[in-house]
């Protein structure tokens, strides 16, 4: 068992690839996440302000620290278009210790 105590995968959704592809890379380069993939568009169906919604979304996988997670959700309030943005974070229990090390180092300051 490898010990992924401090990692995260953290997830977020966007309204199109332009504004997915312009927070991940904020993200990266404020050293906030490691590395974020962007899946390519699905569709949301929810309900907000009392009607049921359909729309097309990106989802973000965010790879990051639970040290730097309140700058990452700051971030992420800061960029995102959308008025409550979905921001979930779940811990890595396991990974490969040489990838694990990556996302540390990766968002060190």
């Amino acid at each position: 068992m490898t010990d992924a105590t401090g990692t995260l995968l953290a997830f977020t959704t966007l309204p199109d690839e332009a504004s997915a592809t312009r927070l991940a890379s904020s993200l990266v380069e404020r050293r906030l996440a490691a590395c974020v993939n962007i899946l390519p568009a699905g569709t949301s169906i929810y309900e907000w302000d009392g009607e049921i919604h359909q729309d097309p979304e990106h989802v973000l996988i965010i790879k990051c620290t639970e040290a730097r997670f309140e700058r990452l959700q700051n971030a992420i309030l800061e960029l995102h278009p959308y008025e409550l943005p979905e921001i979930v974070a779940v811990p890595i229990s396991h990974g490969l210790p040489p990838y694990l090390q990556w996302i540390k180092e990766s968002t060190t300051p």
